[in-house]
């Protein structure tokens, strides 16, 4: 991984040598401009508008034009010479809660680094003390030319740098939210979190994709390869929602149907198919709520026992007091 920049994180008195590096990159497949007549590469020209010459990369310079049209010209060594107080610096302002940042504000994103082994000790300090007090850091630090302001957080066992926007440069949403009479009822509420209970099962982040990107690529094989191109169809955003609560219950009953679609796959060995837990805890549930007929017949067998055996002690204590009439009846008679 290439080093882009190199210089130090200053907190007080502490000073931890850094090295930055990009930590994301963006994929896709590169197009060029060319002729559609003939595939031949199209190239831009330099001119200029005054002498209409073709200018060399090394006399361009950068400027600024007025509302009346007057240029200032600003060459790239008066550039190089402007003060930059947080250069090769990364100047801690302060440490606040992670809540406190608007994501809005965040822009690109770097890993960094310990320049050597004897900044391992405070690199490590600073990082653990972040994850103690669950903070971030708001600092400032100058890139290609141009100071930006920027975020110090940890990521695993590294400390980033997200390079974020000025607070004046995050527009103001005006009035661009639903007036606040508009409410929504608890059930639609419910409706809504169970759609997104649904889709959010067996959710894996990692397994995503550029579809599009895969399609351009196989549409370039295609006409490398000389063979047809591929056509996929792409299913319409919907332009109006009619009934609310229809919709929630619908999309509610398409996740689930592809959900049962995936669980019929077969599945690595050790993972338990998609939404087995659910139905498993469902059929406990119905067994713990209604008997089975089992459970039923046994219960009657049970029952009935206990009449039989009611029945017999009731009859075996008839049958003892009959004995005992008889014989005081036999003995009146004696006597």
């Amino acid at each position: 991984m290439r080093t882009m920049w190199k210089g130090a994180i200053g907190f007080g008195l502490v000073s931890v040598p850094v090295r930055l590096y990009a930590a994301t990159q963006e994929h896709g497949v590169k197009l060029h401009q060319v002729h559609d007549a003939d595939g031949g590469r199209i190239h831009l020209k330099r001119v200029c508008d005054v002498c209409s010459e073709e200018v060399d990369y090394e006399h361009i310079a950068k400027g600024y034009q007025d509302d009346e049209g007057h240029v200032a010209v600003v060459t790239k060594e008066e550039m190089a010479g402007l003060p930059l107080p947080s250069k090769r610096l990364i100047d801690v302002l302060a440490f606040v809660d992670a809540d406190r940042i608007d994501p809005l504000q965040l822009s690109g994103a770097y890993y960094l680094a310990p320049e050597s082994a004897a900044a391992n000790k405070p690199y490590v300090l600073l990082r653990e003390t972040l994850k103690q007090t669950e903070r971030v850091a708001v600092t400032k630090i100058a890139l290609r030319t141009r100071e930006s302001l920027a975020l110090l957080r940890v990521h695993d066992e590294l400390l980033t740098l997200h390079t974020m926007y000025w607070p004046d440069e995050v527009r103001d949403s005006g009035d661009l939210a639903p007036p606040s009479s508009v409410t929504v009822r608890p059930q639609e509420l419910k409706m809504a979190t169970s759609l997104m209970d649904t889709l959010s099962e067996d959710f894996d982040l990692d397994a995503l994709e550029d579809e599009y990107e895969v399609a351009l690529a196989e549409l370039i094989s295609a006409h490398l390869e000389d063979r047809p191109a591929p056509r996929k169809e792409t299913a319409p955003a919907p332009d109006n929602v009619i009934d609310l609560m229809a919709a929630l219950q619908a999309s509610i009953d398409r996740a689930a149907e592809r959900g049962d679609t995936d669980e019929q796959k077969e599945e690595p060995a050790g993972r338990r198919p998609r939404g087995a837990a659910k139905k498993t805890a469902a059929k406990k549930s119905a067994a713990e709520r209604k008997p089975t007929k089992a459970k039923a017949q046994s219960a009657e067998k049970k029952s009935a026992k206990r009449t039989t055996a009611k029945k017999s002690a009731a009859a075996g204590k008839t049958a003892a007091k009959t004995t005992k009439k008889t014989a005081a009846r036999k003995s009146s008679r004696a006597s």
